[in-house]
């Protein structure tokens, strides 16, 4: 995904300076990359996150496996009305995606800043219906991710996934709340480089992350493509397969 941004083309160069011939094909959805890795159309991808990766291997059924981290971009949420998450008044509504990876993700941001409370402290797997309406300060509403953005003059505030705040000519700095990278709660979220199973001790897919992890001038690249949101890391695969097992395993609980 996202394949024509121009630190791709550097990432390829570098990877080829290294006696590696590889070829970037570039999906137009995000529903395309796993499947076609699966089928052995492809060797590796780098589109999702841990969080995303889990649903995808419960619901298939498949068992593909990180092998390298490259940066968790915090999930911010926004408002036109106020400026500050204090500001907003008891009983107003706010917007979250209403996918089941980002939605979740969105109600921990706002339980993180006081303005709701969930069912148990919230989880991966948290739904509108684990928010604790009595307990919590604002209502909340699930949109499609694409829309969160355009709602806000419409309500308190939104969680607005990166794709969409440039467009909408958001700054990231302009978020009133955010999730913390640092936290070990946020490692689901870290985005990441997958492969088959077979494939996780595969050394030519291991350059592969070391490239894209040590080269500045990609690094730069993606920096400047995430609009100066993007926290690079270098987790470790073992704790990255590690978090991926106890997603999986939440995410069947909840089933």
């Amino acid at each position: 995904m996202g394949a024509s941004e121009p630190y791709w083309s550097t990432y390829e160069e570098a990877v080829e300076a290294e006696g590696i011939q590889l070829e970037i094909v570039d999906f137009t959805e995000y529903t395309q990359p796993n499947p076609a890795l699966s089928e052995g159309e492809l060797d590796i991808n780098q589109f999702q996150h841990i969080q995303y990766l889990a649903d995808y291997n419960v619901s298939s059924g498949d068992d593909i496996q990180p092998i390298g981290a490259t940066a968790i971009y915090p999930l911010g949420f926004y408002s036109e009305k106020y400026e500050s998450v204090d500001q907003i008044p008891e009983g107003e509504e706010v917007v979250v995606p209403n996918d089941t990876v980002n939605q979740a993700r969105g109600l921990l941001v706002l339980q993180s800043a006081g303005l709701i409370s969930l069912q148990d402290g919230g989880n991966a797997s948290s739904t509108l219906e684990d928010v604790i309406k009595d307990k919590s300060k604002v209502t909340v509403k699930a949109l499609d991710a694409a829309v969160t953005v355009t709602s806000l003059p419409d309500v308190a505030g939104a969680i607005v996934n990166n794709d969409f705040i440039n467009d909408a000519g958001l700054k990231p700095e302009d978020a009133l709340a955010q999730d913390d990278p640092n936290d070990p709660s946020a490692l689901p979220y870290v985005n990441i480089f997958a492969a088959q199973a077979k494939d996780v001790d595969n050394e030519v897919l291991q350059k592969l992350v070391e490239i894209y992890q040590t080269n500045q001038d990609v690094l730069d690249g993606a920096q400047e493509s995430a609009g100066g949101t993007a926290v690079f890391l270098k987790t470790p695969a073992e704790e990255l397969q590690s978090s991926l097992e106890e997603t999986e395993t939440a995410l069947r609980d909840a089933q």
